[in-house]
């Protein structure tokens, strides 16, 4: 983690304990108000109602962080997909003729070396993108030229059955990394419930008087770790949580090899 992330993190998890102190706070003084008013005052409908406004807050938490944790494993379940037709796809282009299988091979490798580089450096992912379409165009018009040649060739079906799972792996990833997110509707949602949930807590603690500054600051810290871990499992284009790439950087390997082993072969 660079020292930039770290900070954006901790500027984070600031934020939102700031966030959860204010209703605290706030919900305090009027309970504290409201007990200096009345000389008969009743803590037991008052703790139903925090009861169930913590439960409906837990709730939406859960409900939340499912929907991060699910899209986290969408994405693994894209790398392994990813990795398995970019292997297929190098080993079907030893099926089709020169000069397509060598350039198709070329290809294949640079465009794992793009994957590669994003994960080590995000700030590149434009570039590597633009790359990455270019080179996945190009493999397209070699299936294109081949289906010209003979279309009833299995081993150029085969190359270009592997191309277009190509296609489709790289879109559904770049699909469920920067384009779906939690929705909006749902964000607002956590956010109103929490915010009443802490006034709520927060009169309580005013009216019983048992407010406690040491008990507010674990209670703010707590949620706002939930809620930046849910930040965070919903932001992967920020890099605070990285997929296991071994599957990717062993693919990288295997075809860096490959193809070396290929070069000296050629190499009288």
């Amino acid at each position: 983690m660079t020292f930039s992330m770290f900070l954006e993190i901790a500027g984070m998890l600031f934020i939102s304990i700031i966030a959860v102190l204010i209703p605290l706070y706030i919900g305090q003084y009027y309970g504290q108000s409201y007990n200096k008013q009345s000389a008969h005052n009743s803590h037991d409908s008052i703790g139903s109602v925090v009861s169930a406004v913590f439960g409906l807050l837990a709730f939406m938490l859960a409900f939340t962080f499912q929907i991060a944790a699910n899209r986290y494993d969408a994405r693994k379940t894209s790398l392994l997909t990813e990795v398995k037709d970019t292997r297929t796809t190098y080993l079907r282009a030893g099926l089709i003729p020169e000069p397509y299988r060598s350039q198709s091979k070329k290809y294949l490798v640079e465009y794992v070396n793009l994957r590669v580089e994003i994960v080590k450096d995000y700030s590149r992912v434009d570039v590597a993108m633009s790359k990455s379409q270019q080179i996945l165009d190009s493999l397209w018009k070699y299936a294109e030229d081949l289906a010209a040649v003979d279309r009833s060739s299995e081993a150029y079906a085969l190359y270009t059955t592997s191309i277009n799972d190509m296609v489709d792996a790289y879109n559904e990833r770049v699909t469920m990394v920067l384009v779906y997110r939690i929705p909006s509707v749902v964000m607002w949602v956590l956010a109103i419930n929490m915010f009443l949930s802490m006034l709520v807590l927060g009169y309580q603690f005013g009216v019983s008087g048992k407010s406690n500054f040491k008990i507010n600051l674990v209670l703010a810290f707590l949620f706002s770790l939930v809620i930046l871990l849910i930040f965070v499992l919903d932001r992967p284009d920020r890099g605070f949580v990285q997929i296991n790439q071994t599957p990717l950087l062993t693919l990288q390997k295997e075809i860096q090899n490959k193809q070396l082993q290929e070069n000296r072969a050629i190499v009288p």
